[in-house]
């Protein structure tokens, strides 16, 4: 329990584990219990069960009316806190063997952490990657589900890139992830802070508390690691303010110590000038600039040489479900993103503006998941019909939600005179079949929200469902 600040002492300190749990229905012979309190449920209704099936120690927050004889039970401020302290020391504090770089925002982290990825393993090194999309231990890949997996899974992961030698791991950290603890005694190299907007309100109820959460991982930072952020996002600032880390700054628009700036931008990619130097990038759109400054800058204050790094950008690809498109023969071009959030959806909505020579039609597939922040579903409905020339609103992930509601609240936020140009189809498959049904030659469908998801989630229930199968199927059924 090194590092655990305890409360109160019931029973025999001195005894070995065989394993930590935070789900009773794991728990085996010897195995310590951490009754953590969740959003759905409260792990301490499950303290006697964890004793039934064999647990030697139990960490709580208020003791059991009964406790069993034989039993330590060990009682602490806030489990959550202590879950991840201990899974650091149980795996010998991995985050300690390699460099652990977190990257933070709204939008972006995705892309950020993957690409620094594979920007450093194309570089020679071997490296770990921890993101909403899958974790990789070097060249081993293993699922995940959470942007920030539990305390234990991190750990678990950890102990795994340590044990293969890997150098550095880029690890998305969510606000719910530092909210939560997960990240409590993880040692790391530096942070990276992309951007702030509207998202997580269901959770964190305030914007500020919501930016308020991210700025703790850069709170917590060593004087030996680096905090790096985009100062164009007026919350940038912010994230610098109590940290003891070395600061680093990167804009396009603002004085920084890392600076880009876009010279062209096509379909197939953009000219960027990075530190005088000019590259070409797959990856197009201001939001793409900000994300691959911030590999640049993040690559430079790692070690790597300068002109080497801007070599290995101009060689990256999209990210799955980030800007991926497809041009059908019939040249109607589909971009899938993940853009699930106002900010994110308008960006993309720009970039495409951008790109169009004034003929084009742009028609955009948009829903917002259920059992989430409510609050952004008429914001998203107004950007959509407003940038597009034509906007499907269907659905994305309902959950629990039902998907009518949901659809209802999207469209409460278009205005009058953009009404006309919002369709509503409610299953996912047939507005997306729609759209490619709508486009001539030359037009752009945009299918955002669920960008790299595989699945679509119904009342508990998961189907599969990929966003770009779905329309790359729809377009080639059309040319035969």
């Amino acid at each position: 329990m090194y590092g655990v600040r305890l409360v109160a002492v019931n029973g025999d300190t001195n005894v070995m584990i065989n394993d930590i749990h935070f789900d009773s229905r794991s728990v085996q012979m010897d195995d310590i219990f951490v009754a953590i309190r969740g959003t759905v449920t409260d792990g301490h209704k499950y303290v006697q069960k964890a004793a039934e099936l064999g647990a030697k120690a139990i960490v709580c927050e208020e003791f059991p009316s009964l406790m069993v004889n034989g039993i330590t039970y060990l009682q602490v401020r806030d489990s959550n806190a202590a879950l991840a302290i201990m899974a650091s020391n149980f795996y010998d504090t991995p985050s300690k063997n390699l460099k652990l770089v977190g990257v933070t925002g709204t939008n972006g982290k995705t892309t950020v952490s993957t690409l620094l990825f594979r920007l450093f393993k194309s570089a020679g090194y071997k490296v770990g990657l921890i993101s909403t999309i899958k974790v990789m231990v070097d060249d081993e890949t293993h699922d995940t589900s959470h942007t920030t997996p539990d305390a234990l899974t991190i750990n678990r992961y950890l102990h795994l890139m340590s044990e293969a030698g890997v150098e550095y791991c880029f690890m998305e950290v969510s606000s719910h992830g530092i909210a939560q603890k997960r990240i409590e005694g993880l040692s790391f190299e530096g942070a990276i802070f992309t951007n702030l907007s509207h998202d997580h309100l269901d959770y964190h109820k305030t914007f500020a508390a919501y930016r308020d959460t991210k700025k703790k991982l850069f709170d917590g930072l060593p004087k030996t690691a680096f905090a790096l952020t985009n100062v164009d996002d007026k919350n940038g600032l912010v994230m610098l303010q109590n940290t003891k880390a070395k600061k680093f700054t990167y804009a396009l628009k603002s004085f920084a110590d890392y600076r880009a700036q876009i010279l062209e931008n096509q379909i197939n990619g953009q000219l960027l000038k990075i530190d005088e130097n000019e590259l070409w990038s797959k990856l197009i759109g201001d939001f793409n600039a900000y994300n691959l400054l911030a590999i640049y800058a993040a690559a430079d204050i790692l070690g790597l040489e300068k002109l080497e790094i801007l070599r290995l950008i101009s060689e990256l690809e999209n990210v799955d479900g980030r800007f991926q498109y497809f041009i059908s023969k019939n040249k109607i071009i589909a971009i899938v993103d993940y853009a699930h959030t106002p900010d994110a959806l308008k960006n993309v909505l720009k970039t495409i503006n951008a790109l169009r020579t004034g003929n084009e039609n742009v028609i955009t597939v948009v829903g917002c998941g259920g059992d989430r922040d409510k609050s952004k579903r008429p914001v998203m409905g107004h950007i959509a019909s407003e940038m597009s020339n034509q906007a499907i609103f269907t659905s994305d992930n309902p959950r629990s939600e039902s998907p009518e509601i949901i659809i209802e609240e999207m469209e409460a936020g278009v205005e009058p005179q953009n009404s006309n140009k919002v369709l509503v189809i409610e299953n996912r498959r047939q507005a997306i079949k729609t759209a490619c049904k709508l486009a001539v030659a030359n037009d752009i469908i945009l299918v955002a929200g669920k960008g790299h998801e595989t699945y679509q989630e119904t009342n508990g229930k998961r189907v599969d469902f990929d966003d770009f199968k779905e329309v790359k199927e729809a377009l080639n059924s059309l040319e035969k």
